[in-house]
């Protein structure tokens, strides 16, 4: 087995940042779609629960396949040579990678409980920290300083990693929706409350705009890497 990973190494991680991207993209619809359904006043408030569960359901698919892009990308980025952080960086990274995955599917399975309201505290940190980080790096490595390659026909790369990193700022702020309606849904539990329904058409409306560019970035991102213009 690690002797055909060995052989097929580049192409398979090609493959798996692939199916990570599909995740990413169909995910964000899915969660789109019945987010519809969430805000609608006329539904029971049952059946709009049910339908955020099922939004949360479908998210935590497209969050593991944001988290994972990033690991595959700096992989295949070594083997390319487009980044200089081989051998035990990559080991590091990966142990990160399980480490970061771990406490994403935690927070997804107690979502319910304190538990895990700590650990999505814990995760947004963790944005907070990577964003800014892959944005400098991305912006000085276009700028000829490093540390990825960003020679002509490589500048690619730099790029894909700063539309990336980007993306997580609007990946952010679609979280912080999904805080707001985790935190609103019990106020609705005690009755109609059309100043909490005025909220989550605001928190809606933001957030539909929002993903119409986060959809364009995602399919940006992804056209750096298959076409690698320049």
């Amino acid at each position: 087995m690690f002797e055909f990973f060995a052989m097929h190494e580049l192409a398979i991680l090609r493959w798996l940042h692939i199916v990570a991207m599909v995740y990413w993209l169909g995910g964000e619809w899915g969660v789109f779609q019945t987010s519809y359904k969430v805000v609608n006043p006329r539904l029971s408030l049952e059946q709009r629960q049910r339908h955020m569960d099922t939004a949360y359901r479908i998210d935590i698919l497209a969050r593991t396949g944001i988290i994972s892009l990033l690991p595959l990308g700096l992989h295949m980025g070594y083997l390319w040579g487009n980044q200089p952080l081989g051998g035990g960086w990559l080991v590091l990274m990966w142990l990160l990678w399980a480490a970061w995955m771990g406490l994403t599917w935690g927070a997804f399975s107690f979502r319910t409980q304190p538990i895990g309201k700590t650990l999505a505290t814990i995760e947004d940190w963790t944005r907070y920290l990577l964003i800014p980080t892959l944005i400098i790096v991305s912006i000085s490595s276009l700028m000829g300083k490093g540390p990825f390659l960003a020679e002509e026909g490589s500048r690619w790369y730099a790029a894909k990693i700063l539309t990336y990193g980007s993306l997580l700022v609007i990946g952010v702020g679609l979280r912080w929706i999904m805080h707001e309606w985790r935190a609103l849904f019990p106020v609705l539990a005690e009755g109609p409350n059309p100043e909490v329904e005025v909220k989550l058409d605001r928190s809606i409306a933001l957030g539909r705009s929002m993903a119409y560019v986060y959809w364009f970035g995602i399919l940006m991102t992804a056209f750096f890497g298959a076409v690698k213009p320049f």
